[in-house]
């Protein structure tokens, strides 16, 4: 029998402690077999999708001949994120496939979880980033138009691909490959030392990937769609570059939400249930098999925003036809041109 995780473990945090869950009563076998067994086929489509649309934006942000601006320094990054966890997913499905047991050794079993464990923190922040940058640019355009300069996103940039790295610790700390004898499998587990420190680490995965990072979202976004109504009603409009911009961000912001918000929400309800706070085998897995499915969703938005992007960005369509115009012109044009104007050097730190 295929060993039986109460989450998708390459995006749950507790996966396991010691021993592995046991399969919930509750819970219907073929409903569950249906979820778990469409996992690397669905992980395999969005591996394909998500490296190739996201290679593509980054493509057109390093190959133009002009410089990226701050919003487009944060979604190249954020494009940059998303194609971290594309190429980690392939693992993941290989492993599904195989019945949870993990054949790629245990230093591949912390590195791509603390890829994927980077995604989930890393992409969350750049859209803090850039949800300030269109605070800054709409609701105080004269009095910090100084603090949007390439020099400071590229060192925002950094520190949350740091800080990412550093919320991923405890995921190249505590990640193992287990023996479980009684499903005859090596599964790529969280085996942490107590009970209190998986608790710790899961409401820290809360607060700073979820609590914190949606509540600046939120007031910025909020000051955004006021600013923007009360122009509209005075017929006082933005430069036209700034609304392209923020009609492109908003969209990435509400895509981001509708993909992951349902993640969080049952993780929360997962930390409850493992702190005793809340309980029952019915409401167990209810959570169980909303984690399945709300963990598709999350991974579903490493190809939206690509999408968004030729969707919504009018620059960023202007951008990719004249990339391509500029692209049969041959590579030491091009080089060239990238040279002269660091494009590369701009986007990403």
């Amino acid at each position: 029998m295929a060993l039986q995780a109460t989450r998708i473990p390459e995006l749950n945090h507790t996966v396991t402690n010691h021993t592995v869950p046991e399969e919930k009563s509750c819970i219907d076998p073929d409903l569950w077999d249906a979820l778990t067994g469409s996992q690397p086929i669905y992980m395999g489509v969005i591996t394909v999708l998500g490296v190739v649309l996201n290679a593509l934006v980054l493509l057109v942000f390093c190959l133009h001949k002009k410089a990226c601006t701050v919003a487009e320094i944060y979604l190249s990054n954020l494009a940059a994120a998303d194609l971290l966890l594309s190429c980690c997913l392939p693992f993941w499905a290989v492993n599904i496939a195989q019945g949870f047991n993990w054949p790629f050794g245990a230093a591949m079993c912390k590195t791509v979880n603390a890829g994927i464990k980077m995604n989930v923190y890393s992409s969350i922040y750049f859209l803090v980033l850039v949800s300030m940058d269109r605070y800054v640019a709409l609701v105080h355009p004269m009095s910090h138009g100084r603090m949007r300069r390439p020099k400071y996103a590229k060192l925002g940039v950094l520190l949350v691909w740091a800080f990412g790295l550093l919320l991923s610790a405890p995921t190249l700390v505590f990640r193992v490959v287990k023996h479980f004898p009684e499903y005859d499998v090596h599964a790529c587990v969280l085996d942490f030392p107590s009970r209190g420190v998986m608790l710790m680490c899961d409401i820290m995965l809360i607060v700073f990937s979820f609590v914190i990072p949606i509540a600046v979202i939120s007031f910025c976004t909020v000051k955004i769609i006021q600013v923007l109504s009360k122009r509209s009603i005075e017929r006082f409009n933005a430069e036209k570059s700034e609304q392209k911009a923020t009609t492109l961000v908003l969209a990435v912001l509400v895509a981001f939400l509708i993909c992951w918000v349902p993640f969080h929400v049952v993780t929360v309800l997962d930390v409850l249930i493992k702190a005793g706070a809340m309980g029952g085998c019915h409401l167990e897995a209810a959570v169980d098999i909303c984690s399945q499915i709300f963990d598709y969703l999350a991974f579903f938005n490493s190809i939206v925003n690509p999408i968004l992007y030729v969707i919504v960005g009018k620059n960023f369509r202007k951008k990719a036809r004249e990339v391509c115009r500029q692209w049969p012109r041959g590579g030491t044009a091009v080089a060239s041109s990238r040279s002269n104007n660091s494009a590369t050097l701009r986007t990403f730190t």
